[in-house]
């Protein structure tokens, strides 16, 4: 591919070399460098892809691709090697990388769906639909890229922009016909999804996350950032329940549509809500009402699963996607470590939960309150290396908000498993709840079933659809739907 026609959509300055040499591929790693590519200089966290031109040249890179302004710092650079600048590399990456795969995102409808809370499962609700409909649906996430029968376990929400558009080529050379995928407001801040024109885009919420260093400077920020995705889609579906709609909608170019279930003027509404509860099940039933008209049964608890439900209906009415089939595949979606039930006892229900901070507990344990248990015992840890704030205010939140709490470990990575309880107990504390101190995970679940009582509701927090754990720079191979199963098959266990 000529050098050209990658930067065909990119406003570029050639400061020396050939005009227009012939790219063998687009790398952005250093340690990928290749002859004959295109090496496009990002600055990351940790290391400056300018700080490697010198060795992209020697390794016979046939272009780099340089931010605008880096110039006088560049080392010599032999004759043979075209130099191309432009305002920002990262943005750079996206339209060269789209332009590589040859611009996948004009070829399948995509839907991209940002906000705080809601993203994973409404993709994965989105996708059943689509997917029991007749459509072939890929999908880009936190947990995993599916693409046909394959599936990748994700590194981030949302990749590096090359990645996006080779996983969208994959997706289309797979005979998918549309795509959904998580949009992050890292991704959109480093414009990892720059260059596509999204067929939908959904906002879910917004609430202070994801700021500090190396991620953003201020909830300002943040929310700016989120807003980004509806400069790049044809229709924008936003929740109008949440009180920062308005801001995500101002200067947005789309055509806009609203859904929610206290805002009675928007467009999809969800009414007559129930939560429902049987021996070992906790879901929810409600009128779909507005643009459409149905009753719906929710195999997943919680008031914000009726919001991912409404968020999935909104999108997939785009689709043309009758009542029936959007019934039927919304009782059948599930997402791996978000509310996931694991059948146990038809005395008492055990859940697994990703909440590892102290927003998303609180959410999961008042989401479980609404359905009265007899009681909440919790199960969680904290990862180590991270914030010590975090410890304290979750184990606040589960001192006030649980029964019990099992403290047990989660990623203690390079710190002392016993030292991070000793954090979350201090946070407990501040409470009257109750609590016992087990450090081995798998103890602790044994511990939790065991002691299980009728009505209970257990919820095993922290790790979700991590299959692992982390610790002294090593992961282990730790799934607790395993140690749920190794618990049950022994004999002195109920």
């Amino acid at each position: 591919m000529k050098l050209s026609e990658l930067f065909a959509r990119l406003d570029t300055e050639i400061l020396k070399g050939n005009a227009d040499p012939e790219i063998t591929e687009v790398v952005y790693d250093s340690r990928r460098i290749a002859e004959g590519c295109l090496f496009v200089c990002i600055k990351g966290a940790n290391f400056d892809g300018h700080d490697a031109v010198s060795e992209a040249a020697e390794k016979g890179a046939a272009a780099i691709l340089i931010e605008k302004g880096r110039e006088d710092g560049l080392p010599p650079i032999p004759d043979g090697v075209t130099i191309a600048s432009t305002a920002d590399t990262r943005r750079g990456l996206a339209y060269v990388s789209a332009a590589y795969f040859h611009y996948p995102a004009e070829e399948i409808p995509v839907i991209g769906i940002t906000g705080t809370k809601g993203k994973t499962t409404s993709t994965y609700m989105i996708r059943s639909i689509l997917e029991n409909a007749g459509y072939r649906c890929g999908l880009i996430g936190t947990i995993e890229a599916i693409i046909g029968d394959r599936h990748i376990k994700a590194v981030n929400t949302t990749p590096e922009s090359f990645t996006v558009q080779q996983y969208l080529r994959e997706m289309i050379d797979a005979g998918m016909n549309c795509a959904v995928m998580e949009v992050s407001s890292q991704a959109l801040m480093l414009h990892r999804t720059a260059g596509i024109n999204f067929e939908i885009g959904v906002f879910t919420n917004l609430s202070p996350d994801h700021i500090g260093p190396n991620e953003h400077s201020s909830f300002e920020e943040y929310a700016a950032c989120k807003a980004m995705l509806f400069k790049q889609c044809k229709v924008g579906i936003f929740n109008a329940d949440d009180p920062h709609a308005p801001l995500i909608m101002e200067g947005c170019t789309c055509k806009a549509e609203t859904y929610g279930i206290t805002s009675k003027d928007a467009d999809l509404r969800a009414e007559e809500i129930e939560h429902v509860q049987r021996p070992g099940y906790l879901g929810m039933r409600f009128s779909v009402r507005g643009r459409m008209s149905f009753e719906v049964e929710l195999d997943i608890p919680g008031l914000f699963s009726v919001y991912n439900a409404l968020t999935a209906i909104a999108v997939c009415e785009h689709f043309r996607i009758s009542e029936e089939d959007i019934k039927k595949a919304l009782k059948m979606a599930r997402v791996k470590g978000r509310i996931e039930p694991v059948k146990v006892s038809d005395d008492f229900t055990l859940m697994i939960d990703y909440a590892h901070n102290a927003m998303a507990l609180e959410s999961l344990l008042e989401t479980l309150r609404d359905y009265h248990p007899a009681r909440i015992v919790c199960v969680f840890g904290c990862g180590g290396n991270r914030a010590k704030s975090r410890r304290y205010e979750m184990g606040e939140v589960s001192g006030r908000l649980a029964d019990l709490t099992v403290i047990t470990s989660d990623n203690p990575r390079f710190e002392d498993p016993s030292a991070i309880i000793d954090d979350i107990v201090e946070g407990i504390g501040k409470t009257d709840g109750a609590y016992v101190r087990i450090e081995d995970r798998k103890d602790a679940i044994r511990y939790a079933i065991r002691h299980g009582q009728k009505g209970d509701v257990i919820v095993l927090a922290g790790k979700g659809h991590e299959d692992y754990q982390e610790i002294c720079g090593k992961k282990y191979p730790m799934d607790e739907r395993v140690l749920i199963r190794e618990i049950l098959e022994e004999k002195d266990v109920r």
